[in-house]
């Protein structure tokens, strides 16, 4: 770990990005979906799109089936991503929103590159729990051309992944997978002494018992106007499995494992970082990320549509060394 001192002036940087319930404005998915043109790209679409009362088209999004259908689409009209499917009950993620997170994460490198997004091969991320869709790699090589490392503790989630990388040309160079084999690591037996990361990021499961996880499924279902019947348990529309949805502690307890591991490889990473879906979870992760002393600290607050999100992201390389780090790496 760095033997600098963290000073409180510049220990922390919380900011907010966002004041309007609007997208990142590089986020290609504003306004409506253009249903028309995504069913002339994958016609397969077209049996789950139907004309709701206010006129206007959509699809079920209480269906899974739907919900990949879509994803399949989009990803496919804008990121010319070919071939993508997930096993049954796998969370199948909302695009628009897993996009902002990369497309503000490219923010956070901009602010460490004299204000350019750094862009190619010569930027290389860790995706921490890259799940059977792969969806960051997926959205941030084609964006940016970043190079991935994605890691999971789920051998079948990484066949799913390695079976999407495969299935499209030019993303096997692009876009790496490492199994993590113990659940009670996150960065040890992934990064090697020599491995220097630009910028990691992570989804982390954010229910504390599979209770809990079932219980926001059930808010879901009435959100979405859908009644599940009591024999049966919950399942989200995007889906989930026990590793995607929760863990012994939640989010919590996770980023706080990941900030104490954070630690070790400070000095090989430039930024980590990790949603956090429940506010009430933030001060506790800067509490811990001071404790940690962290040398820069931020919050980035986003917005889709009626849902409110966040991310921290931190470093423990001081100015001094983000310039060093920028000349070596991306020049």
């Amino acid at each position: 770990m760095p033997s600098h001192k963290t000073g409180s002036s510049n220990a922390e940087r919380a900011t907010s990005n966002k004041t309007a319930a609007q997208l990142h404005p590089r986020n290609r998915h504003q306004g409506r979906y253009d249903f028309d043109t995504l069913i002339k790209e994958t016609p397969e679409l077209a049996a789950f799109v139907f004309v709701n009362p206010y006129g206007d088209q959509s699809i079920n999004f209480a269906d899974p089936n739907a919900v990949k259908a879509l994803n399949r689409a989009l990803l496919k009209s804008f990121y010319g991503i070919a071939h993508w499917d997930i096993p049954a009950s796998y969370l199948c993620p909302p695009i628009p929103g897993r996009a902002d997170y990369v497309h503000y994460l490219a923010d956070v490198l901009a602010n460490s590159n004299k204000g350019s997004i750094p862009r190619g091969e010569a930027v290389r991320v860790l995706d921490i729990g890259v799940g059977a869709n792969a969806i960051y790699p997926l959205i941030g090589h084609a964006e940016y051309g970043w190079q991935f490392l994605g890691t999971d503790i789920d051998a079948s989630a990484l066949t799913s992944a390695r079976t999407i990388i495969h299935a499209n040309p030019g993303l096997s160079a692009a876009i790496k997978l490492r199994q993590q084999k113990s659940p009670a690591h996150i960065f040890k037996g992934i990064l090697g002494a020599n491995d220097y990361i630009d910028l990691t990021l992570c989804n982390p499961p954010f229910h504390s018992s599979l209770d809990e996880a079932l219980s926001g499924s059930q808010r879901k279902w009435r959100g979405l106007g859908k009644a599940v019947p009591k024999q049966q348990a919950p399942v989200l529309n995007f889906g989930g499995q026990h590793a995607e949805l929760w863990c012994e502690g939640g989010e919590a307890r996770f980023i706080r494992r990941m900030i104490e591991e954070s630690t070790i490889v400070g000095r090989q990473v430039l930024w980590f970082s990790s949603l956090v879906s429940k506010a009430s979870n933030l001060p506790g992760i800067l509490s811990a990320l001071r404790k940690a002393k962290a040398f820069k600290i931020q919050t980035v607050e986003m917005t889709q549509g009626q849902k409110q999100s966040r991310f921290v992201a931190w470093s423990f390389l001081d100015a001094r060394e983000h310039e060093a780090w920028r000349k070596a790496r991306w020049q």
